[in-house]
């Protein structure tokens, strides 16, 4: 959660998970906050302060004004979202992308590849390659067949294996994160003991 008090300072919209912050001129001297909608559409919150009173904005492009000599707490309405992003179009410009994401999977008991999977990591590489200063998280998967400490320890291989796939195509090794899940977070939930192959993957987050 954020907060801003009033001051003599441009127009400010913010995203209280910190994912934009832009600035633009504000014709009257005081603080105004925007508040963007969240990326991944999960709603978000932030406090307004002034100094007589404090308002929420919990609505996409909710906006509260709080002009210089102004009484009591911010005036809140809501922004035309159209003319906000158009009157700063360059600042939602550098926003980064959004984060891409893929799905390899595996042949039974190994840290073989499908051959339908050999497609996608070409494409999860290029995504990553062509995001400047990007990084990579990779999260390893089994079935529920064998042990729990087996399918851990398997999950963590899965994952190294895409993660050295990566690193053998030049991408900086210090930018790819691997993590085993084992046989928890089943992508299709099943008893004990069964061969899903659905559940033998890793999933790339390219962000």
């Amino acid at each position: 959660m954020m907060t801003t008090s009033m001051s003599r300072r441009p127009l400010l919209l913010l995203s209280t998970a910190l994912i934009t912050a832009l600035l633009a001129a504000c014709s009257t001297p005081g603080t105004r906050v925007v508040l963007l909608p969240q990326a991944d559409g999960k709603p978000s919150a932030v406090v307004v302060r002034a100094k007589d009173g404090e308002e929420v904005l919990s609505k996409p492009y909710q906006r509260a004004t709080a002009a210089v000599g102004a009484s009591g707490a911010p005036v809140v309405d809501q922004a035309d979202a159209a003319k906000v992003q158009a009157e700063n179009k360059p600042l939602f410009d550098m926003r980064p992308p959004l984060p891409q994401r893929y799905t390899v999977f595996f042949e039974v008991g190994g840290t073989t590849l499908t051959p339908a999977s050999q497609q996608i990591m070409a494409e999860a590489l290029a995504a990553a390659l062509a995001r400047s200063g990007g990084d990579i998280v990779v999260t390893g998967h089994t079935d529920t067949k064998g042990s729990g400490e087996s399918n851990d320890q398997l999950s963590r291989r899965r994952a190294q294996e895409v993660v050295q796939l990566f690193v053998e195509q030049r991408f900086p090794a210090n930018r790819v994160e691997a993590v085993g899940r084992g046989e928890r977070d089943l992508a299709v939930p099943t008893a004990d003991e069964v061969d899903e192959p659905r559940n033998r993957r890793v999933t790339i987050e390219v962000r």
